[in-house]
Protein backbone atom coordinates (compact mmCIF):
# COMPACT_ATOMS: atom_id res chain seq x y z
CA UNK A 1 0.00 0.00 0.00
CA UNK A 2 2.53 2.55 1.29
CA UNK A 3 4.56 1.69 -2.20
CA UNK A 4 1.41 1.94 -4.29
CA UNK A 5 0.58 5.35 -2.73
CA UNK A 6 3.89 6.74 -3.46
CA UNK A 7 3.94 5.86 -6.78
CA UNK A 8 0.57 7.40 -7.38
CA UNK A 9 1.66 10.98 -6.17
CA UNK A 10 4.48 10.63 -8.00
CA UNK A 11 2.56 9.62 -11.25
CA UNK A 12 0.24 12.31 -10.46
CA UNK A 13 3.16 15.11 -10.58
CA UNK A 14 4.83 13.98 -13.75
CA UNK A 15 3.33 11.38 -15.83
CA UNK A 16 5.78 9.34 -17.56
CA UNK A 17 4.77 10.64 -20.53
CA UNK A 18 6.35 14.44 -19.52
CA UNK A 19 9.65 13.15 -19.11
CA UNK A 20 10.52 14.13 -22.37
CA UNK A 21 8.96 17.35 -22.16
CA UNK A 22 10.45 17.88 -18.50
CA UNK A 23 14.09 17.30 -20.29
CA UNK A 24 13.47 19.59 -22.94
CA UNK A 25 12.20 22.32 -19.83
CA UNK A 26 15.71 21.63 -18.40
CA UNK A 27 17.14 21.99 -20.94
CA UNK A 28 16.06 25.12 -22.32
CA UNK A 29 16.54 26.23 -18.51
CA UNK A 30 20.38 25.25 -18.98
CA UNK A 31 20.49 27.77 -21.98
CA UNK A 32 19.20 30.45 -19.96
CA UNK A 33 21.27 29.88 -17.02
CA UNK A 34 24.55 29.82 -19.63
CA UNK A 35 23.38 33.04 -20.82
CA UNK A 36 23.14 34.64 -17.09
CA UNK A 37 26.51 33.38 -16.22
CA UNK A 38 27.72 35.19 -19.41
CA UNK A 39 25.99 38.54 -18.59
CA UNK A 40 26.16 38.49 -14.75
CA UNK A 41 29.66 37.07 -13.83
CA UNK A 42 29.03 37.57 -10.24
CA UNK A 43 26.33 35.21 -9.93
CA UNK A 44 28.09 32.75 -12.65
CA UNK A 45 29.39 30.30 -9.17
CA UNK A 46 25.29 29.95 -7.61
CA UNK A 47 24.27 29.50 -11.00
CA UNK A 48 26.75 26.90 -12.33
CA UNK A 49 25.93 25.04 -8.62
CA UNK A 50 22.00 25.11 -8.82
CA UNK A 51 22.31 24.01 -12.15
CA UNK A 52 24.71 20.73 -11.46
CA UNK A 53 22.20 20.10 -8.86
CA UNK A 54 19.26 19.90 -11.34
CA UNK A 55 20.89 17.96 -13.96
CA UNK A 56 21.84 15.51 -11.21
CA UNK A 57 18.27 15.29 -10.36
CA UNK A 58 16.95 15.18 -13.85
CA UNK A 59 19.82 11.70 -14.30
CA UNK A 60 18.07 10.40 -11.41
CA UNK A 61 14.44 10.50 -12.26
CA UNK A 62 15.09 9.16 -15.45
CA UNK A 63 17.42 6.14 -14.90
CA UNK A 64 16.40 5.40 -11.22
CA UNK A 65 14.36 2.32 -10.45
CA UNK A 66 10.71 2.20 -10.62
CA UNK A 67 9.99 0.50 -7.57
CA UNK A 68 11.61 -0.24 -3.86
CA UNK A 69 14.62 1.66 -3.33
CA UNK A 70 15.00 3.48 -6.78
CA UNK A 71 11.53 5.03 -6.12
CA UNK A 72 12.26 6.89 -3.27
CA UNK A 73 15.55 7.90 -4.83
CA UNK A 74 13.63 9.23 -7.59
CA UNK A 75 10.90 11.07 -5.21
CA UNK A 76 13.80 12.76 -3.22
CA UNK A 77 15.56 13.78 -6.76
CA UNK A 78 12.28 15.39 -8.05
CA UNK A 79 11.99 17.23 -4.67
CA UNK A 80 15.42 18.39 -4.82
CA UNK A 81 14.99 18.99 -8.68
CA UNK A 82 11.96 20.98 -7.59
CA UNK A 83 13.87 23.39 -5.29
CA UNK A 84 16.59 23.67 -7.93
CA UNK A 85 14.64 25.45 -10.50
CA UNK A 86 12.64 27.57 -8.28
CA UNK A 87 16.04 29.24 -7.31
CA UNK A 88 17.23 28.85 -10.80
CA UNK A 89 14.02 30.61 -12.81
CA UNK A 90 13.81 33.10 -9.60
CA UNK A 91 17.82 34.01 -10.69
CA UNK A 92 16.58 34.45 -14.49
CA UNK A 93 13.51 36.34 -13.85
CA UNK A 94 15.25 38.86 -11.89
CA UNK A 95 18.61 38.97 -13.11
CA UNK A 96 18.67 38.58 -16.39
CA UNK A 97 14.74 39.14 -17.96
CA UNK A 98 13.89 42.18 -15.91
CA UNK A 99 17.62 44.32 -16.32
CA UNK A 100 16.50 43.06 -19.83
CA UNK A 101 13.58 45.20 -20.05
CA UNK A 102 15.52 48.12 -17.58
CA UNK A 103 13.58 46.82 -14.67
CA UNK A 104 15.98 46.76 -11.29
CA UNK A 105 13.71 45.44 -8.35
CA UNK A 106 15.30 45.35 -4.89
CA UNK A 107 17.46 41.95 -4.41
CA UNK A 108 15.50 41.30 -1.65
CA UNK A 109 12.45 40.68 -3.60
CA UNK A 110 14.28 37.69 -5.61
CA UNK A 111 14.86 36.35 -1.66
CA UNK A 112 11.31 36.61 -0.61
CA UNK A 113 9.95 34.98 -3.92
CA UNK A 114 12.04 31.96 -4.02
CA UNK A 115 10.84 31.39 -0.20
CA UNK A 116 7.43 31.80 -1.68
CA UNK A 117 8.05 29.56 -4.34
CA UNK A 118 9.68 26.62 -1.86
CA UNK A 119 6.51 26.67 0.34
CA UNK A 120 4.15 26.36 -2.38
CA UNK A 121 6.25 23.39 -3.90
CA UNK A 122 6.33 21.79 -0.43
CA UNK A 123 2.50 22.45 -0.10
CA UNK A 124 1.85 20.83 -3.67
CA UNK A 125 4.16 17.88 -3.04
CA UNK A 126 2.04 17.42 1.23
CA UNK A 127 -0.90 18.04 -1.35
CA UNK A 128 -0.04 15.11 -3.81
CA UNK A 129 1.21 13.05 -1.18
CA UNK A 130 -2.30 12.46 0.39
CA UNK A 131 -2.62 15.29 3.41
CA UNK A 132 -5.29 17.33 3.25
CA UNK A 133 -4.91 20.70 3.63
CA UNK A 134 -7.43 22.54 5.36
CA UNK A 135 -6.63 20.88 8.74
CA UNK A 136 -3.86 23.15 7.77
CA UNK A 137 -6.08 26.29 7.51
CA UNK A 138 -7.69 25.29 10.43
CA UNK A 139 -4.94 25.58 12.91
CA UNK A 140 -3.03 28.30 10.75
CA UNK A 141 -3.63 30.50 13.78
CA UNK A 142 -1.59 27.77 16.25
CA UNK A 143 1.23 27.59 14.01
CA UNK A 144 1.57 31.33 13.43
CA UNK A 145 1.78 32.23 16.32
CA UNK A 146 4.59 29.68 17.27
CA UNK A 147 6.58 30.62 14.47
CA UNK A 148 6.07 34.00 14.70
CA UNK A 149 7.59 33.76 18.28
CA UNK A 150 10.25 31.16 17.32
CA UNK A 151 11.52 33.18 13.89
CA UNK A 152 11.15 36.74 15.46
CA UNK A 153 14.56 37.83 14.84
CA UNK A 154 14.53 36.45 11.17
CA UNK A 155 11.04 38.31 10.46
CA UNK A 156 12.52 41.29 11.57
CA UNK A 157 15.39 41.25 9.20
CA UNK A 158 12.87 40.95 6.22
CA UNK A 159 10.80 43.37 7.08
CA UNK A 160 13.45 46.19 7.77
CA UNK A 161 15.39 44.76 4.68
CA UNK A 162 11.86 45.64 3.01
CA UNK A 163 11.67 49.05 4.46
CA UNK A 164 15.42 49.90 3.61
CA UNK A 165 14.06 48.90 -0.09
CA UNK A 166 11.30 50.52 -0.28
CA UNK A 167 11.94 53.99 1.32
CA UNK A 168 15.68 54.14 -0.50
CA UNK A 169 17.01 54.76 3.16
CA UNK A 170 19.91 52.96 1.64
CA UNK A 171 21.09 51.65 -1.88
CA UNK A 172 23.49 49.69 -3.15
CA UNK A 173 26.79 51.35 -3.95
CA UNK A 174 26.18 53.75 -1.13
CA UNK A 175 28.70 54.62 1.80
CA UNK A 176 27.51 54.04 5.34
CA UNK A 177 28.92 54.74 8.83
CA UNK A 178 27.78 52.18 11.50
CA UNK A 179 29.30 53.31 14.67
CA UNK A 180 32.73 53.36 14.07
CA UNK A 181 32.51 51.24 10.61
CA UNK A 182 32.47 52.47 7.22
CA UNK A 183 31.90 50.52 4.34
CA UNK A 184 30.53 50.56 0.98
CA UNK A 185 26.84 48.73 0.16
CA UNK A 186 27.42 45.66 -1.79
CA UNK A 187 24.13 43.80 -1.23
CA UNK A 188 21.03 43.78 0.71
CA UNK A 189 18.92 40.72 1.00
CA UNK A 190 16.45 38.98 3.10
CA UNK A 191 18.14 38.23 6.37
CA UNK A 192 21.40 41.55 6.34
CA UNK A 193 22.87 43.89 4.54
CA UNK A 194 26.43 43.47 3.34
CA UNK A 195 29.16 46.07 3.52
CA UNK A 196 32.71 46.37 1.90
CA UNK A 197 35.71 48.10 4.11
CA UNK A 198 38.32 49.85 2.43
CA UNK A 199 40.43 47.58 4.40
CA UNK A 200 39.54 44.46 2.29
CA UNK A 201 36.80 43.51 4.88
CA UNK A 202 33.36 42.36 4.61
CA UNK A 203 30.76 43.22 6.81
CA UNK A 204 27.81 41.31 7.46
CA UNK A 205 24.76 43.29 9.47
CA UNK A 206 21.45 42.45 9.93
CA UNK A 207 18.94 44.44 8.66
CA UNK A 208 16.97 44.69 11.89
CA UNK A 209 20.57 46.30 13.47
CA UNK A 210 20.15 49.00 10.61
CA UNK A 211 16.46 50.04 11.41
CA UNK A 212 17.18 49.86 15.43
CA UNK A 213 20.16 51.89 15.44
CA UNK A 214 20.98 55.44 13.10
CA UNK A 215 23.74 55.08 10.27
CA UNK A 216 24.98 58.31 8.31
CA UNK A 217 24.99 57.63 4.44
CA UNK A 218 28.31 59.44 3.51
CA UNK A 219 28.77 61.99 0.69
CA UNK A 220 24.52 62.11 -0.30
CA UNK A 221 23.14 65.35 -0.46
CA UNK A 222 19.57 65.49 -2.17
CA UNK A 223 20.11 66.52 -6.04
CA UNK A 224 24.03 66.86 -5.35
CA UNK A 225 26.53 64.80 -6.58
CA UNK A 226 28.48 62.15 -4.18
CA UNK A 227 31.21 63.91 -1.69
CA UNK A 228 31.93 63.73 1.20
CA UNK A 229 33.44 66.66 3.13
CA UNK A 230 36.84 66.29 4.39
CA UNK A 231 38.93 67.86 7.05
CA UNK A 232 43.12 68.05 7.11
CA UNK A 233 44.89 70.22 9.97
CA UNK A 234 47.86 71.84 10.38
CA UNK A 235 49.46 74.21 12.96
CA UNK A 236 51.15 76.90 12.07
CA UNK A 237 53.63 79.70 14.38
CA UNK A 238 52.22 82.61 16.06
CA UNK A 239 54.26 85.05 14.45
CA UNK A 240 52.58 84.70 10.81
CA UNK A 241 49.36 86.62 9.99
CA UNK A 242 46.28 84.01 9.48
CA UNK A 243 45.02 85.57 6.78
CA UNK A 244 48.43 84.98 4.77
CA UNK A 245 48.24 81.28 5.59
CA UNK A 246 44.71 80.79 4.30
CA UNK A 247 45.37 82.89 0.71
CA UNK A 248 48.91 80.71 0.59
CA UNK A 249 46.62 77.55 0.97
CA UNK A 250 43.72 78.34 -0.54
CA UNK A 251 45.32 79.79 -3.93
CA UNK A 252 47.39 76.42 -4.04
CA UNK A 253 44.51 73.96 -3.99
CA UNK A 254 42.53 75.77 -6.25
CA UNK A 255 44.82 75.99 -8.89
CA UNK A 256 46.48 72.81 -8.87
CA UNK A 257 42.87 70.41 -9.27
CA UNK A 258 43.89 67.56 -7.26
CA UNK A 259 42.38 64.31 -8.13
CA UNK A 260 39.45 62.88 -6.01
CA UNK A 261 38.74 66.90 -4.61
CA UNK A 262 36.16 68.82 -5.92
CA UNK A 263 35.99 71.90 -7.61
CA UNK A 264 32.84 72.99 -6.22
CA UNK A 265 32.47 73.38 -3.54
CA UNK A 266 36.23 74.58 -3.65
CA UNK A 267 38.55 73.66 -1.06
CA UNK A 268 38.77 76.36 1.61
CA UNK A 269 41.25 77.08 4.68
CA UNK A 270 39.91 77.92 8.14
CA UNK A 271 41.64 79.36 11.50
CA UNK A 272 40.12 76.91 14.24
CA UNK A 273 41.79 77.84 17.45
CA UNK A 274 44.98 79.20 19.10
CA UNK A 275 46.95 76.71 20.82
CA UNK A 276 50.03 76.72 23.16
CA UNK A 277 52.15 78.75 21.00
CA UNK A 278 50.95 78.01 17.76
CA UNK A 279 47.27 78.20 15.48
CA UNK A 280 45.53 75.60 14.68
CA UNK A 281 44.29 75.66 11.01
CA UNK A 282 41.84 73.34 8.78
CA UNK A 283 41.67 72.71 5.28
CA UNK A 284 37.99 71.56 4.08
CA UNK A 285 37.73 69.82 0.85
CA UNK A 286 35.14 67.80 -0.93
CA UNK A 287 36.19 64.54 -1.56
CA UNK A 288 34.43 62.88 -4.60
CA UNK A 289 35.72 59.05 -5.00
CA UNK A 290 35.10 57.51 -1.15
CA UNK A 291 37.43 54.50 -1.54
CA UNK A 292 40.32 57.17 -1.57
CA UNK A 293 39.87 59.03 1.68
CA UNK A 294 43.28 58.78 3.34
CA UNK A 295 45.19 58.69 -0.28
CA UNK A 296 42.96 62.23 -0.60
CA UNK A 297 44.06 63.24 2.49
CA UNK A 298 47.93 63.03 1.61
CA UNK A 299 48.32 64.25 -1.43
CA UNK A 300 46.29 67.87 0.21
CA UNK A 301 48.92 67.72 3.03
CA UNK A 302 52.02 67.59 0.57
CA UNK A 303 50.63 70.27 -1.25
CA UNK A 304 49.35 72.37 1.63
CA UNK A 305 53.59 71.85 2.97
CA UNK A 306 54.59 72.65 -0.23
CA UNK A 307 52.50 75.50 -0.64
CA UNK A 308 53.89 76.97 2.79
CA UNK A 309 57.99 76.11 2.08
CA UNK A 310 57.53 77.98 -1.07
CA UNK A 311 56.29 81.28 0.80
CA UNK A 312 59.06 80.20 3.49
CA UNK A 313 56.52 79.38 6.08
CA UNK A 314 56.75 76.17 8.03
CA UNK A 315 54.55 73.98 10.45
CA UNK A 316 55.06 74.77 14.36
CA UNK A 317 57.10 72.65 16.20
CA UNK A 318 56.61 71.20 19.68
CA UNK A 319 58.14 74.21 22.60
CA UNK A 320 60.81 72.44 24.88
CA UNK A 321 63.37 73.92 27.10
CA UNK A 322 66.27 72.73 25.87
CA UNK A 323 69.67 73.45 26.92
CA UNK A 324 72.23 74.40 24.43
CA UNK A 325 75.40 73.35 24.29
CA UNK A 326 78.46 74.04 22.18
CA UNK A 327 78.37 70.65 20.27
CA UNK A 328 74.35 72.38 18.93
CA UNK A 329 76.37 75.43 17.65
CA UNK A 330 79.02 73.21 15.69
CA UNK A 331 76.30 70.81 13.98
CA UNK A 332 74.46 73.79 12.54
CA UNK A 333 77.56 75.40 11.49
CA UNK A 334 78.14 72.17 9.98
CA UNK A 335 75.24 71.56 8.44
CA UNK A 336 74.86 75.23 7.21
CA UNK A 337 78.80 74.63 5.13
CA UNK A 338 76.86 71.32 3.67
CA UNK A 339 73.72 73.42 2.32
CA UNK A 340 75.93 76.37 0.91
CA UNK A 341 78.45 73.30 -0.97
CA UNK A 342 75.45 71.61 -2.40
CA UNK A 343 73.63 75.33 -3.86
CA UNK A 344 77.34 76.40 -5.35
CA UNK A 345 77.26 73.05 -7.41
CA UNK A 346 73.84 73.54 -8.26
CA UNK A 347 75.07 77.35 -9.46
CA UNK A 348 77.90 76.05 -11.19
CA UNK A 349 75.79 73.98 -13.69
CA UNK A 350 73.66 76.99 -14.41
CA UNK A 351 74.93 78.33 -18.05
CA UNK A 352 73.82 81.82 -17.08
CA UNK A 353 76.50 81.79 -14.41
CA UNK A 354 79.33 80.71 -15.81
CA UNK A 355 81.34 83.84 -15.67
CA UNK A 356 81.20 84.33 -11.77
CA UNK A 357 83.88 83.47 -9.35
CA UNK A 358 84.50 81.42 -6.58
CA UNK A 359 83.34 84.29 -3.85
CA UNK A 360 80.46 85.74 -6.06
CA UNK A 361 79.19 81.85 -6.39
CA UNK A 362 78.92 81.58 -2.66
CA UNK A 363 77.36 85.36 -2.04
CA UNK A 364 74.34 83.92 -4.54
CA UNK A 365 74.61 80.72 -3.12
CA UNK A 366 73.76 82.24 0.53
CA UNK A 367 71.05 84.04 -0.48
CA UNK A 368 69.40 81.32 -2.70
CA UNK A 369 65.72 80.17 -1.42
CA UNK A 370 64.51 76.68 -1.61
CA UNK A 371 61.21 76.09 -3.42
CA UNK A 372 59.57 72.88 -3.25
CA UNK A 373 56.46 72.01 -5.19
CA UNK A 374 53.87 69.14 -5.80
CA UNK A 375 52.94 67.42 -8.48
CA UNK A 376 50.45 69.44 -10.26
CA UNK A 377 51.35 72.63 -9.07
CA UNK A 378 51.56 76.11 -11.27
CA UNK A 379 55.42 77.25 -11.03
CA UNK A 380 54.98 80.20 -13.42
CA UNK A 381 51.74 81.49 -15.16
CA UNK A 382 52.37 82.58 -18.54
CA UNK A 383 52.09 86.30 -19.00
CA UNK A 384 52.58 87.20 -15.13
CA UNK A 385 55.30 89.61 -14.16
CA UNK A 386 58.13 87.79 -11.61
CA UNK A 387 61.87 88.58 -11.11
CA UNK A 388 63.52 85.48 -10.25
CA UNK A 389 64.84 82.40 -11.67
CA UNK A 390 63.98 78.51 -10.84
CA UNK A 391 67.66 75.95 -10.95
CA UNK A 392 66.09 72.59 -10.79
CA UNK A 393 67.41 70.43 -8.31
CA UNK A 394 64.96 66.96 -8.98
CA UNK A 395 62.19 66.06 -10.46
CA UNK A 396 60.36 67.05 -13.87
CA UNK A 397 58.24 69.95 -15.04
CA UNK A 398 56.46 70.64 -17.99
CA UNK A 399 55.89 73.81 -20.23
CA UNK A 400 52.79 75.24 -21.73
CA UNK A 401 52.47 78.27 -24.30
CA UNK A 402 49.01 79.28 -24.50
CA UNK A 403 47.89 80.00 -27.96
CA UNK A 404 45.31 82.69 -29.83
CA UNK A 405 42.82 80.47 -30.15
CA UNK A 406 42.22 79.72 -26.27
CA UNK A 407 44.41 76.36 -26.47
CA UNK A 408 47.61 75.65 -25.07
CA UNK A 409 50.28 73.49 -26.56
CA UNK A 410 53.14 71.35 -24.66
CA UNK A 411 56.45 72.46 -26.15
CA UNK A 412 59.47 71.11 -23.50
CA UNK A 413 59.78 68.88 -20.30
CA UNK A 414 62.67 70.10 -18.08
CA UNK A 415 64.55 67.55 -15.95
CA UNK A 416 66.72 67.85 -13.05
CA UNK A 417 69.50 70.77 -13.84
CA UNK A 418 67.84 72.79 -16.19
CA UNK A 419 66.83 76.14 -14.97
CA UNK A 420 63.96 78.66 -16.61
CA UNK A 421 62.83 81.84 -15.98
CA UNK A 422 66.24 83.84 -16.70
CA UNK A 423 64.53 86.47 -18.53
CA UNK A 424 62.56 87.77 -16.20
CA UNK A 425 65.54 87.65 -13.67
CA UNK A 426 67.74 89.31 -16.00
CA UNK A 427 64.96 92.29 -17.80
CA UNK A 428 62.33 91.73 -16.10
CA UNK A 429 59.92 90.54 -18.61
CA UNK A 430 57.05 88.32 -18.11
CA UNK A 431 56.71 85.04 -18.19
CA UNK A 432 56.93 83.15 -21.83
CA UNK A 433 55.32 80.58 -20.78
CA UNK A 434 53.33 78.55 -18.17
CA UNK A 435 55.37 75.51 -16.54
CA UNK A 436 53.79 73.49 -14.55
CA UNK A 437 55.00 70.46 -12.29
CA UNK A 438 54.80 66.99 -13.84
CA UNK A 439 56.32 65.18 -10.57
CA UNK A 440 57.34 66.35 -7.05
CA UNK A 441 59.82 69.07 -7.96
CA UNK A 442 62.49 70.72 -5.88
CA UNK A 443 64.50 74.23 -6.98
CA UNK A 444 66.55 77.11 -6.03
CA UNK A 445 65.27 80.17 -6.35
CA UNK A 446 67.91 82.94 -7.38
CA UNK A 447 66.36 86.39 -6.99
CA UNK A 448 66.65 89.93 -8.51
CA UNK A 449 68.17 91.73 -5.60
CA UNK A 450 70.53 88.78 -4.58
CA UNK A 451 71.97 89.40 -8.26
CA UNK A 452 71.81 93.21 -8.11
CA UNK A 453 75.19 93.48 -5.91
CA UNK A 454 77.11 91.43 -8.38
CA UNK A 455 76.18 93.11 -11.61
CA UNK A 456 76.43 96.91 -9.74
CA UNK A 457 80.25 95.73 -8.84
CA UNK A 458 81.08 94.01 -12.10
CA UNK A 459 79.43 96.16 -14.75
CA UNK A 460 81.24 93.83 -17.57
CA UNK A 461 78.99 90.76 -16.37
CA UNK A 462 76.23 92.48 -18.59
CA UNK A 463 78.05 92.15 -21.80
CA UNK A 464 78.52 88.09 -20.92
CA UNK A 465 75.14 87.20 -19.87
CA UNK A 466 73.68 88.87 -22.36
CA UNK A 467 75.50 86.82 -25.41
CA UNK A 468 74.32 83.89 -23.01
CA UNK A 469 70.60 84.94 -23.17
CA UNK A 470 70.90 85.47 -27.23
CA UNK A 471 72.14 82.13 -27.67
CA UNK A 472 69.69 80.35 -25.29
CA UNK A 473 66.53 82.09 -26.66
CA UNK A 474 68.24 81.32 -30.01
CA UNK A 475 67.79 78.07 -29.54
CA UNK A 476 64.51 77.69 -28.11
CA UNK A 477 63.28 79.58 -31.00
CA UNK A 478 64.83 76.88 -32.90
CA UNK A 479 62.76 74.31 -31.09
CA UNK A 480 59.33 75.57 -31.29
CA UNK A 481 56.64 74.29 -33.49
CA UNK A 482 56.00 76.65 -36.65
CA UNK A 483 52.40 77.53 -35.58
CA UNK A 484 53.99 78.87 -32.47
CA UNK A 485 56.08 80.80 -34.63
CA UNK A 486 53.86 82.35 -36.96
CA UNK A 487 53.58 86.47 -36.68
CA UNK A 488 55.67 86.12 -33.68
CA UNK A 489 58.82 88.68 -32.64
CA UNK A 490 62.15 87.47 -33.60
CA UNK A 491 64.91 86.74 -30.80
CA UNK A 492 66.05 89.62 -29.39
CA UNK A 493 69.55 90.62 -30.41
CA UNK A 494 72.40 90.43 -28.10
CA UNK A 495 72.91 94.45 -27.73
CA UNK A 496 68.97 94.86 -27.37
CA UNK A 497 69.59 92.55 -24.31
CA UNK A 498 72.24 94.21 -22.80
CA UNK A 499 70.63 97.42 -22.66
CA UNK A 500 67.47 95.88 -21.30
CA UNK A 501 69.64 94.45 -18.68
CA UNK A 502 71.24 97.61 -18.11
CA UNK A 503 68.03 99.44 -17.59
CA UNK A 504 66.33 96.60 -15.52
CA UNK A 505 69.14 96.37 -13.05
CA UNK A 506 69.88 100.47 -12.96
CA UNK A 507 73.41 100.15 -14.58
CA UNK A 508 75.48 103.02 -16.29
CA UNK A 509 76.77 102.40 -19.40
CA UNK A 510 80.80 103.65 -18.00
Amino acid sequence: MESTSSVGWLERLIPPVWYGSLTVFVAATAIFALMLCLARPDSRKRVSRTMLITLAALLVVNFSGQTGAGQMVRQSAVVVMGLALIRLWAMLLFRLFMPALRLHPPRILEDILVTVGYIGWGLVLLRLAGLDLSHIVTTSAVITAVLAFSMQDTLGNILAGLSLQFDNSVEIGEWIKVGDLVGRVVEINWRATTVETRNWETLVIPNSVLMKNHFAILGKRHGCAQQWRRWVWFNINWDTLPTQIITVVESSLREAQLPGVALSPEPNCILMGFENGYSRYAVRYWLTNLAADDLTDSIVRTHVDAALRRHNLRMASPFYNVLTIKENEKYMEARMKKHLEERVLALRKVELLSSLNDEEMVVLADQLKFTPFVTGDIIMHQGSVAHWLYIMLSGEVEVWISLADGNRKLVDVLKAGSFFGEMGLMTGESRSGTVIARSNVECLRLDKDAFQAILVSRKELAETISSILAERLEERRNRMPEELLDGGDPAPRRAELVERIRNFFGLSKH
